[in-house]
């Protein structure tokens, strides 16, 4: 009874490596095969079985829980320089699953000023909370509150930044840090120093 059990586990390494077919036979029963069904089969799907393709381990409890309740997103620009740049750096550093979005256009300067009420970049999102400017004090203390661990805890091969976000989503309002320094997204406007609302 017992090797049953086993040996099909025994062969999950050799399918691995196949190509997988997928298909309907005339009674509609659904087959999974190695093979090339009959020229009868109906819905023949072909699948590429090749093991870790595509596929990234996983987040580390202590990561996944702060990361869905709270999810990262830093919005930059080309123009922002060191501050963003140091902004980045404290993310990676922490490990902290981020996405970070670049503001490069007229739309995009106007979402984000319906998102922090400015065009200063870096801005900071942690859930719904809104950090403008950069102070890495607020940063940690906003890493903290959500539950990020303190130090990376990615696993080899992971990088904190995922995949760049394509627009600045609405969120709402929230207490950010006292002072942050930050630059604008664009040309002139708005000064290098805000102070976010408390």
């Amino acid at each position: 009874m017992r090797m049953r059990f086993f040996a099909p586990l025994l062969l999950l390494p050799l399918l691995a490596q196949a190509q997988m077919y997928r298909w309907v036979d005339d009674s509609g029963k659904v087959h999974y095969s190695d093979r090339a069904p009959l020229s009868g089969a109906k819905n023949v799907k072909k699948q590429s079985m090749s093991a870790g393709q595509g596929s990234t381990p996983p987040l580390p409890y202590a990561l996944q829980q702060p990361a869905r309740n709270f999810p990262v997103t830093l919005y930059t620009s080309e123009a922002c320089g060191e501050t963003c740049v140091q902004a980045r750096e404290l993310l990676n550093k922490r490990g902290v699953p981020y996405s970070e979005t670049t503001v490069a256009d007229e739309a995009g300067l106007a979402q984000l000023k319906k998102l922090s009420g400015g065009n200063v970049v870096p801005v900071m999102t942690v859930g719904r909370e809104i950090y403008k400017g950069f102070e890495s004090e607020a940063y940690k203390a906003a890493l903290d509150n959500a539950g990020y661990p303190s130090s990376s805890m990615l696993p080899p091969g992971v990088q904190a930044r995922q995949p760049v976000a394509a627009a600045v989503p609405k969120a709402a309002p929230a207490p950010a840090a006292a002072e942050a320094e930050g630059k604008p997204a664009t040309a002139p406007p708005e000064t290098a120093n805000t102070a976010a609302p408390k």
